[in-house]
């Protein structure tokens, strides 16, 4: 693992939330985009070396809606920059960690993902992230 690429935090209204994080960060939020298959739409903020994602539901079916019913606005997740996502996730398997999706989605802010299952990590959602090239 490189770093922490960002924190995700799950929000109800994004555009409400970008208003807020703006304020907070003092910065504007430098990309918003939604990611279809994952159900979600994403803003990102930058402040030095770390990012911030916010997250919010496209819809009953988004994984993001029920984490919102559940838990309400918040932390939902860690992301951690990897240098090969396919031999992390291997290695993390042989650990004992159990992915969410073994094999890698396109996810937002041109990376790769792959989700550890929260029962494995203290009950942290953790994100395994590759740039694409």
């Amino acid at each position: 693992m490189k770093n922490i690429d960002h924190i995700g935090i799950a929000v109800k209204d994004i555009e409400k939330s970008n208003l807020l994080f703006e304020k907070l960060l003092n910065t504007p939020c430098y990309k918003i985009e939604e990611v279809k298959d994952q159900g979600v739409k994403t803003s990102f903020f930058k402040t030095e070396d770390q990012k911030i994602e916010l997250i919010a539901s496209l819809g009953e079916q988004s994984p993001i809606e029920s984490f919102l019913e559940k838990k309400g606005e918040g932390l939902h997740h860690i992301a951690f920059e990897v240098a090969n996502i396919k031999s992390e996730v291997e290695r993390l398997k042989s650990e004992g960690f159990v992915p969410i999706d073994e094999t890698p989605k396109k996810g937002a802010d041109n990376k790769m993902v792959v989700f550890l299952h929260p029962k494995a990590t203290n009950g942290v959602l953790i994100e395994l992230c590759e740039e694409i090239k």
